[in-house]
């Protein structure tokens, strides 16, 4: 998740790979940050049954044009000890925030569906530093295959994305004996906590860069993700490295897409939408496209994009 920002206006784009190039990895495109951060938690998988019980959870329904979604609130105090604070870098990445961003995305991606241009139906999808997790919600509402949901920290999972999910799809069976939980469209629901330079090796559907050769006249079915989502997740430049990196990793060869919403510009930590979309530029192996600017007159320009 994000730094918060005096000015919060976004935008949203759409971020393509290409059809015939084979990502390279660990060439370290982005700037390395200014000075070592402390190691991250370890990457775990958390089960749907770890949800809290003890931290106090409140929800309130959110309209998104028609479409009404419920939101959490919990305590930052009462999670982490923290407060009136948004990101603590190496301890709390701000999940427990909904940003703007997260609202934004929804609305793209509904009409994204609603006018043809997506179907999430059947598709793997993985949304990154979920916080709430409203776009991964809305996806397994549209019947998606699979929703894996990653965020930063474990906690965040345990006391606001599993019962966010569970506030909104109202029935998660949870079998005893597996790590998977289904929604009642049928969807696998799985929850990851870690690092994004980690997670990738705990994720179920990470590309095999060695079968791509043998990809060139077509789609690789079993590798990656059809759909990434991520809200807020480019705000700083120190977080960039990563983040391309494992989307990357993830994204399915060559069809994967890649839907982005977030600020423009993050004051105070250097990071937003036009210095992430210029590294994703010169790196040349993506293409990218606006879905919509949000200028709403209280918050800096903010941005929705896609890759596919």
């Amino acid at each position: 998740m994000a730094a918060n920002s005096e000015n919060r206006s976004s935008e949203t784009f759409r971020l393509f790979s290409s059809s015939g190039e084979t990502f390279n990895f660990g060439f370290g495109f982005f700037d390395s940050p200014a000075r070592p951060l402390p190691p991250p938690p370890p990457s775990v998988e958390v089960l749907s049954t770890e949800a809290s019980t003890s931290v106090k959870y409140t929800v309130e329904p959110v309209n998104l044009d028609g479409l009404t979604l419920l939101k959490g609130r919990v305590s930052t105090k009462e999670v982490f000890a923290l407060s009136n604070s948004d990101l603590v870098p190496g301890k709390y990445e701000g999940g427990l925030k909904l940003w703007e961003g997260s609202l934004d995305l929804v609305k793209a991606l509904r009409s994204e569906v609603g006018h043809g241009h997506l179907a999430f139906t059947g598709k793997r999808v993985l949304e990154l530093g979920c916080g709430h997790g409203l776009p991964g919600i809305f996806a397994c509402l549209e019947g998606a295959g699979a929703v894996h949901f990653q965020d930063f920290n474990a906690e965040v999972l345990k006391c606001l994305t599993i019962p966010n999910l569970n506030a909104n799809i109202q029935k998660v069976v949870s079998p005893s004996k597996t790590n998977v939980a289904d929604c009642e469209t049928g969807t696998e629901v799985r929850f990851f906590a870690g690092d994004w330079s980690e997670i990738d090796k705990l994720l179920p559907h990470v590309r095999d860069t060695k079968k791509e050769p043998e990809c060139s006249s077509g789609d690789c079915p079993d590798d990656g993700y059809d759909i990434i989502l991520m809200a807020e997740t480019v705000y700083s430049t120190t977080v960039f490295q990563r983040l391309y990196d494992l989307i990357k990793k993830c994204m399915r060869y060559p069809n994967g897409t890649v839907y982005m919403a977030a600020k423009k510009h993050y004051f105070g930590v250097g990071g937003g939408t036009r210095q992430f979309l210029s590294k994703v530029e010169e790196d040349g192996l993506m293409a990218f496209s606006m879905v919509a600017e949000v200028a709403d007159g209280s918050s800096n320009i903010r941005e929705r994009m896609f890759h596919d």
